[in-house]
């Protein structure tokens, strides 16, 4: 299954309180799930990024799905698809 991560800012989200934010992430397992993806992971993170998430999607068509749930939750970013470093490797060595 592809790999995708998304960086995502709060700038254009108005929270309440940080309970209302953490409770959104049950809600987004769940829809990604009915998208046939996986939330794999979320951080919180400092600098010019405000999370990670990092999701496994069965195909592009999911993994757009999914990026369009979290922006639906008013969680705007950057999605992309990754491969670990493992695959690169093979990659470059196919090469």
């Amino acid at each position: 299954m592809p790999t995708y991560a998304s960086l995502i800012q709060l700038e254009d989200r108005s929270v309440q309180n940080a309970q209302e934010l953490a409770s959104i992430w049950g809600e987004i397992r769940t829809e990604f799930e009915q998208h046939n993806a996986t939330l794999e992971d979320a951080y919180a993170i400092l600098g010019e990024h405000d999370f990670l998430i990092v999701f496994e999607a069965a195909d592009r068509e999911a993994g757009f799905k999914s990026a369009l749930t979290l922006r639906r939750h008013g969680l705007e970013g950057q999605t992309m698809e990754v491969i670990d470093t493992d695959a690169f490797s093979q990659l470059v060595d196919e090469i």
